[in-house]
């Protein structure tokens, strides 16, 4: 039986190197509010446009703060109910920062951002998930490594209550919604540990080693639970994937057993000159296929890689047929002629119900020069073979503005995909300065059927309840 325990910082837990997530500098001093028109983009191959999450009251932009490293979750019984969340820098004059959240009821047309989590406590490495049921979790570092989970029953608005949870840097959080015994149970990872909480964040299970670092998580659909990055801070080779088959056990202490992962390549952290000076250029990514197609179980991981021969930076992606023990060769999903100014960085992956695979990234294709990226689109329906799109999804934009006595814009983007399309949460600084946005790939689907609404609206015009089409 594990130990389960009202978790803090205690025996397991672990303090990597510095990456800057210790609080050197002050918050900065209270200052005029002064704001903008939002960085709202309409561009031909997003519908609807991108619409910016860290707004006022009055949907404007807050000049002079910055938001990166956007997290998001879907409440998958109202799809239109999502949540964001961000590290909130109040002003660029300091690195200072906060748990930005902001909420939307319309699918991301509108977001109401109600403030920080907790005023005034340092905190980074956000990470957003929601429950089968609705539930949303916010998991967050503070300044001593430790983290706390935050939890709202009303789709994000508040978040009252959170609870002590173990943790450390670039920590990362999974839900089981597989609707076996262990639906509901909360997986987290960090700096090569491992805890679970069998009861809803409230309590944690006494760390265990064996997972990998600066990756995610996936539960796949037999609860198998999935684990990926690289074996020690600081980047490179190999990508490693763990797996645990009997963490959805809770009477156990979960085992976990793990593969290599070649991408023809080591991920990428902190290159001089490069589009994200101070931080990762991407995440490891695992995620699972779920659908009941022939390709149910099938593992995936992707991240980018670099450099290989001339080219800094790319999108590499592989598959696992038999449940992450082995691999296929790596897949380059970006088709853009490789070049020392060709930067894709930033790679994020999510796969949906159906078993498409959506892809996005950072792309300086068009621009040639490592400050000035796009953000671009991939997918793909046959398990990766092979990749349709490689669209942007907006303008280009600038990396290295707006940095809050940080070189970076962060460390990851996110993503979640449904049956009609995906929602991403990303950086960018398209009025001047670094802030976080939503956009959607694809048509709504706002009661989660599979079938888009301006399809069913076509049909059934009764079914646009409030008219506005």
């Amino acid at each position: 039986m594990c130990t389960c325990i009202f978790a803090g910082v205690a025996a397991g837990q672990t303090t990597p190197p510095d990456r800057g997530e210790r609080p050197d500098q002050p918050p900065a001093p209270p200052r005029a509010i002064k704001t903008g028109p939002a960085g709202t983009v309409g561009w031909p191959r997003a519908n609807p446009p991108t619409s910016q999450v860290n707004v006022d009251a009055m949907g404007n932009d807050i000049l002079g703060d910055a938001g990166n490293e956007p997290s998001i979750a879907v409440d998958p019984t109202a799809p239109n109910r999502m949540v964001i969340g961000w590290r909130q820098f109040d002003s660029i004059n300091s690195n200072f920062r906060q748990a930005g959240h902001a909420y939307t009821r319309d699918g991301g047309r509108t977001w109401t951002n109600p403030g920080v989590l907790d005023p005034g406590i340092f905190r980074s490495d956000p990470v957003v998930r929601a429950n089968s049921v609705g539930t949303f979790y916010y998991l967050s570092l503070t300044s001593d490594f430790s983290c706390q989970i935050f939890r709202s029953l009303d789709a994000g608005a508040t978040f009252p209550v959170n609870y002590q949870a173990y943790g450390g840097d670039k920590e990362w959080l999974a839900i089981d919604q597989t609707g076996l015994a262990s639906e509901g149970y909360l997986y987290e990872y960090w700096s090569s540990q491992f805890s679970r909480s069998v009861f809803g964040g409230q309590t944690w299970s006494t760390p265990v080693t064996g997972t990998p670092v600066w990756g995610t998580m996936a539960v796949g659909p037999d609860a198998t639970l999935y684990a990926t990055g690289v074996p020690n801070p600081g980047g490179g080779t190999p990508i490693r994937l763990a797996r645990s088959t009997n963490a959805s056990n809770g009477a156990v202490t979960p085992t976990f057993t793990s593969v290599t992962v070649s991408l023809g390549a080591g991920q990428r952290f902190s290159v001089a000159g490069g589009p994200n000076p101070g931080g990762l250029l991407g995440q490891v990514w695992v995620d699972v296929d779920r659908s009941n197609s022939p390709r149910r179980g099938w593992v995936y991981v992707l991240c980018a890689v670099g450099p290989i021969g001339t080219d800094p930076c790319e999108i590499r992606f592989a598959r696992s047929t038999d449940g992450g023990l082995t691999f296929s060769a790596p897949v380059r999903v970006n088709n853009s002629t490789a070049g020392p100014n060709d930067w894709q960085w930033f790679g994020t992956m999510g796969v949906a119900p159906n078993g498409r695979i959506d892809v996005v990234w950072n792309d300086t294709r068009n621009s040639q020069q490592a400050a000035v990226s796009q953000l671009y689109y991939a997918s793909s329906s046959d398990g990766g073979t092979t990749w349709t799109g490689n669209i942007p999804l907006g303008p280009p934009w600038n990396s290295t503005i707006g940095w809050p006595n940080q070189n970076k814009i962060g460390d990851y983007y996110d993503i979640h995909s449904d049956l009609v399309g995906a929602d991403v949460a990303y950086a960018a600084t398209y009025t001047g300065g670094q802030d976080v946005y939503h956009v959607r790939i694809g048509d709504y689907d706002c009661n989660g059927n599979g079938i888009s609404d301006a399809q069913e609206i076509a049909a059934n015009p009764g079914l646009d309840c409030n008219h506005n089409g």
